[in-house]
């Protein structure tokens, strides 16, 4: 990477290097594992003139997003915030059944649509992904098969009208092209509408030492500082923001477009304080995070290690993209993590990729009755933790990789 993709300038500064890895959503089928894979760098760096944090684009969204094996619907805590966020929102914009229409860019398998459909209010998803798209079309979910940009975003205000509400969750970081994405959100939009964008805080990033969430499918990573920057490339304002605890710690950006934005609300002067007063945009916010990176990757490779010597079984819990970076970068492999378990069936059978660790039911769970349990899907600790506590039968216990190592008792 030589240039900034925002802004273009060639003044980038490295934050932390994390090898190179395999795509995070490359499972292999048993008739892969004696392949070449292909693995990519993963080298996050910041931009020192618009602060915008971003990898290479070494892959594209085609290779990745076209057959899809991520399904948001089989996380319970998600579909629940998406439906306590489409009630809310309904209130706050006033969107009615006769009248409303919303779009949803990269709308997966219908987990947020569906609540529209079942208010009657008119809707669309606009999802890449051809397998997930059905997925949402059997659910009665309206989906236009399509990758966002500014004619995709015209064809369809041509065909179905402007929209009143834009939603564009978890996708504004995975679009190498942030520029003609974000026009393809202004084409959308109604020119009194309303953006909203759900994507990971660089703060909580930073702070909490999240670096498993930098993979090839996050291309940047926001600040509100550097998602204002973004916004206006498109022609978009932020009026208003939300501070989220959805993977680990987002930003809900409220936007509109920046001719009838108006001034942005207290929100967003009191979000750029705290990134001001963490170092976030200059360069000192990032200097340490290289070296709480490499602490995390040490205690969890000592105590998988420790519990091998002791002749203790550890499995794993999920197969999220960010586990993957988290496998790949410590070097873990079956001889440590014997195997790990999803709820999505698309990944049993399969093995992840780079540590060629088995994906299994997660009933296997019960059936083996482990020593430790480690969640890679840390973000929904809550939630899993209520799941497996049935592990607490033969005295299992949960481990938890970041912040920190966390070793968890757990109770019926």
């Amino acid at each position: 990477m030589t240039r900034c993709r925002l802004c273009g300038s060639a003044a980038l500064e490295s934050v932390v290097d994390l090898g190179a890895t395999p795509p995070c959503e490359s499972f292999l089928a048993a008739d892969e594992l004696d392949r070449p894979e292909p693995a990519y760098p993963l080298h996050l760096r910041v931009c020192t003139e618009c602060r915008l944090a971003q990898i290479p684009p070494l892959i594209t969204p085609e290779e990745t997003f076209t057959q899809y094996a991520y399904f948001s619907s089989y996380s319970t805590s998600w579909v629940e915030h998406a439906r306590t966020y489409v009630a809310d929102t309904v209130q706050r914009l006033d969107l009615r059944a006769e009248r409303s229409f919303v779009v949803e860019v990269a709308s997966n398998d219908g987990y947020l649509l569906r609540h529209l459909v079942d208010r009657d209010i008119r809707c669309l998803g606009i999802e890449p992904s051809v397998n997930v798209g059905a997925a949402a079309r059997e659910k009665g979910v309206p989906t236009h098969t399509a990758f966002l940009d500014p004619e995709t975003g015209a064809a369809v205000r041509a065909e179905h009208g402007p929209a009143d509400l834009v939603v564009a969750n978890n996708v504004y970081a995975h679009i190498p092209d942030v520029i003609g994405f974000t026009q393809g959100l202004r084409a959308l939009v109604a020119d009194d509408g309303w953006v909203s964008i759900e994507v990971q805080h660089l703060l909580t990033l930073i702070e909490e030492n999240q670096y498993d969430t930098i993979y090839h499918e996050h291309f940047q990573y926001y600040t509100v500082a550097s998602a204002i920057r973004a916004l206006a490339s498109g022609g978009l304002a932020l009026v208003d923001v939300e501070l989220l605890p959805t993977h680990g710690g987002s930003l809900r950006l409220w936007a509109r477009p920046a001719e009838t934005a108006g001034a942005p609300g207290r929100r967003v002067a009191e979000v750029l304080d705290r990134e001001k007063a963490a170092g976030l945009h200059e360069s000192t916010g990032y200097t340490a995070f290289g070296a709480r990176v490499a602490k995390v990757r040490r205690d969890l490779l000592r105590f998988l290690i420790e519990a091998a010597e002791r002749g203790e079984r550890v499995v794993g819990y999920g197969a999220p993209g960010k586990g993957n970076t988290l496998l790949n970068h410590c070097g873990i492999r079956p001889d440590l993590l014997a195997y790990t378990v999803d709820r999505n069936p698309y990944k049993h059978g399969r093995f992840t990729p780079g540590t060629r660790i088995p994906v299994l039911a997660p009933e296997q769970i019960a059936a083996d009755r482990p020593d430790y349990v480690l969640v890679l899907p840390w973000n929904l600790r809550a939630e899993l933790t209520e799941q497996l506590s049935y592990i607490h039968e033969w005295g299992g216990r949960l481990v938890f990789p970041i912040p920190e190592l966390s070793i968890v008792e757990v109770t019926p």
